[in-house]
């Protein structure tokens, strides 16, 4: 019993240490403003290439019109430029980078109430600037998360379709599907399902694993509607095992937050809730790999779900969103640095 009291006590003072080292990190920074989007947008994703951060389509208008513009932003002259337009509309759309080429996976068409989900996979070559078309995924879907490490797309999680041909938003499901796209053969596979099937989650890759946290399920409630529950567990899949691990949950279920990582951290923040009651957030973390603690950092300015996040060297970037739950999309751009 006294070894279980000591352990635990110990574990409570090296929590306490971690939080008093964060705070003193981030004593003297807060989010500051940088440019606005040229304008606004909710359910978006972001992903860095070559110093650059890109962006594309969303919601718009309160989630009445969907956009299919390709945004990029230069940090070091905080100026965004227009690109070449997504080949369809899309939100919650995802963005990951290659070596030389930007990919946008999947997604929704139509506002709501009409969400497809899509199976679309399009690549922008940052060399000629034109997209192209990559074969489709295995199956349609949105609120996912995308990654590319070593090459290889893996898209994990969000909403497919729960009927044939569904394309409203009540008609999907939750998936805890993961698959892989190896551009050498411009085929698809199965990897290992994720242990939480969700959306709406948020992601990473830090030292070449990708770690998937916060989300939300759409179940069942006690009054016979569906709603959006949000999720806190963090999961982490390493490529070269196939394996998944489950780490310290995020303090707070956090539905449709943003991730960016920098010096081998994971930072999460804003997202919404729809049950039990509506809120946005604006609150703030940053989990540490190498302790499995989880330790508050200054809230966002503006508290927003569904918006975009990407990291410089220093520096991480908060990107869009919205205000209210389910509308309200905004041009905001915070950007916090990262280090003291």
């Amino acid at each position: 019993m006294m070894i279980y009291i000591l352990a635990n006590r110990a574990k409570f003072l090296f929590a306490i240490g971690a939080l008093f080292i964060s705070s003193s990190i981030f004593a003297q920074s807060n989010w500051s403003n940088a440019a606005s989007l040229p304008s606004p947008r909710q359910e978006i994703y972001a992903t860095m290439h070559d110093g650059l951060i890109y962006t594309a389509g969303g919601l718009t208008e309160n989630a009445s019109a969907v956009r299919d513009d390709f945004l990029v932003y230069d940090p070091q002259t905080d100026t965004w430029r227009t690109l070449a337009n997504l080949p369809a509309p899309r939100h919650h759309v995802t963005l990951s980078a290659g070596d030389d080429e930007i990919f946008a996976i999947g997604g929704f068409s139509g506002a709501f109430p009409d969400w497809k989900p899509e199976a679309s996979v399009y690549s922008y070559s940052t060399e000629t600037s034109l997209w192209s078309v990559l074969p489709d995924l295995p199956v349609a879907r949105g609120e996912h998360i995308s990654a590319v490490v070593e090459g290889r797309i893996y898209v994990v999680g969000g909403r497919v379709g729960g009927t044939r041909g569904a394309a409203k938003f009540n008609e999907h499901r939750d998936t805890s599907q993961l698959d892989i796209y190896d551009p050498a053969t411009r085929s698809w596979s199965r990897g290992a399902d994720a242990p939480t099937a969700r959306n709406s989650a948020a992601s990473a890759v830090i030292s070449g694993k990708i770690y998937v946290v916060g989300g939300r399920q759409y179940l069942n409630q006690p009054d016979g509607n569906t709603a959006n529950v949000n999720v806190a567990s963090l999961e982490v899949y390493d490529p070269e095992t196939g394996l998944w691990t489950v780490k310290a949950p995020m303090p707070k279920a956090s539905g449709a937050p943003a991730a960016a990582t920098v010096d081998g951290k994971l930072y999460v923040f804003g997202g919404e809730q729809w049950v039990p009651t509506k809120k946005v957030f604006g609150d703030a973390w940053v989990y540490d790999p190498s302790t499995d603690v989880w330790s508050p950092i200054p809230s966002l300015n503006i508290p927003r779900h569904g918006l975009a996040a990407a990291a410089t060297e220093n520096n991480i970037y908060a990107i869009g969103g919205a205000t209210e739950t389910g509308a309200g999309d905004v041009v905001t751009v915070e950007m916090l640095s990262a280090t003291p």
